[in-house]
């Protein structure tokens, strides 16, 4: 009886040994795979909002004037800009 008991004992380890390399590949795998996926979530939200930003800047002519003004700092005729600056 305990023969068989350590022999199923010693089979048990063995195959233990040689699956377990395996399974935690495939879970360091399936761990990769979502974060690609939760990457890939992202740059479609961020493909989005890109495309949404090109069309404004496309079509929309107060969100052209508005992007010209701030990053470039033009002004119309005859305006004049003043700057507040903390002490």
């Amino acid at each position: 009886m305990k023969r068989n008991a350590l022999w199923l004992f010693g089979v048990t380890i063995i195959i233990f040994a040689l699956f377990l390399p395996s399974y935690t590949k495939m879970q360091d795998l399936r761990s990769r795979n979502d974060q690609y996926e939760q990457q890939i979530v992202q740059l479609k939200k961020d493909r989005e909002r890109l495309l949404e930003e090109e069309r404004r800047l496309r079509d929309d002519p107060e969100y052209q004037e508005k992007i010209i003004r701030q990053e470039m700092g033009v002004i119309r005729k005859g305006e004049v800009i003043y700057r507040v600056v903390p002490e």
